[in-house]
């Protein structure tokens, strides 16, 4: 429980209304109760305040006096609402320590502080950081290094010489280092290369449930301060993902792709091979990125939903295009 006075001590907010109000959680505008905080940082949102039951409203100072209850007012309500969040969090706490049931070889360094889950298997040369959190049933693999304050949820996998920096997240399922998919084809068919890089991780960064990132094949992989992965993300060997680029889920990077800083992809991206996306980038849904992006912007591909009537018409139109282009290259050269 806060009162408003407090969060807005906390957060280094201006406040109107009550200070002494009671809040003790978060909700949505509509589901709000008067003891809940809510916020407005979607104007298409906005019409949904005057009715509002919330106790107090985090919003822009534009919409004050739109307000029917007290408020917390902040230049940018959602990252307020995102630093708020972390004081009604009720996720349990970890307690430093080894369980009994985990195994933890001889020469691990294992700071004081952290935590290891019951079944979890850390192995030789591997270096736990003060504050890092290890799940149940999480493998942390050979000379694998594990920054202050990391936490890695049950039942991820860890494998050989991948580094995290500090304040990390990896999720449950979750799979770091396995080898990249590389093969030569030969006579009799398919030799395997040995993927013979790491995993190189940087500070802060999130990694989400069932999401792979694959070990290099000579070089590391590299992920950047920052860097947010959503669930059922592949990132192929030897790429490198820039600083606080946000990547949602089902997206898919090909082998060597280099995506720069504050870039976005949005969910169901597919990236081939030995492209380079520049900064600042934006690519929204379901885009097939085939060729390098050098210049910042949104970019986009693929046709928007229609009807099935109508798709399919536009499908056979699509086959049409050489002969329609052809046509009309001819009756550009007979009216010259």
């Amino acid at each position: 429980m806060y009162s408003l006075e407090e969060l807005a001590d906390r957060l280094s907010l201006a406040f109107s209304g009550d200070p002494a109000r009671r809040l003790t959680g978060l909700a949505t505008l509509d589901g709000a109760g008067p003891e809940d905080l809510a916020f407005l940082s979607n104007s298409k949102y906005q019409g949904r305040l005057a009715t509002t039951r919330a106790g107090a409203v985090i919003l822009h100072p534009d919409f004050v006096d739109q307000c029917p209850v007290d408020c917390l007012i902040s230049e940018y309500p959602y990252v307020s609402f995102a630093r708020v969040s972390h004081l009604f969090d009720r996720s349990p706490a970890a307690t430093a320590g080894i369980h009994a049931a985990a195994v933890v070889a001889v020469d691990a360094e294992i700071h004081p502080g952290a935590s290891i889950g019951p079944h979890a298997v850390v192995e030789a040369g591997a270096t736990l950081g003060e504050g890092v959190v290890i799940g149940a049933g999480v493998y942390v693999g050979h000379r694998c290094r594990l920054g202050a304050g990391t936490r890695v949820f049950p039942n991820a996998v860890i494998y050989h010489d991948v580094h995290l920096g500090e304040h990390c997240t990896v999720h449950s399922q979750a799979v770091l280092g396995a080898d990249g998919f590389g093969f030569a084809p030969g006579p009799d068919g398919w030799e395997k290369i040995c993927q013979l890089g790491g995993v190189r991780i940087g500070d802060r960064v999130e990694i989400g449930a069932c999401t792979t990132i694959d070990r290099g094949a000579l070089d590391h992989t590299v992920i950047e301060d920052g860097a947010i992965i959503d669930n059922l993300v592949q990132v192929a060997h030897n790429c490198r993902i820039g600083k606080n680029t946000a990547i949602a889920g089902c997206t898919g990077l090909a082998g060597s792709t280099i995506i720069g800083a504050n870039c976005t992809l949005a969910g169901g991206v597919g990236v081939v091979g030995h492209v380079e996306i520049c900064d600042n980038v934006h690519v929204t849904g379901m885009t097939m990125v085939t060729k390098s992006i050098t210049e910042p912007g949104t970019y986009s591909s693929g046709t928007p939903m229609m009807t099935t009537k109508d798709w399919k018409r536009s499908a056979v139109r699509f086959g049409q295009l050489d002969a329609i282009q052809r046509r009309l290259a001819a009756l550009e050269k007979s009216s010259q």
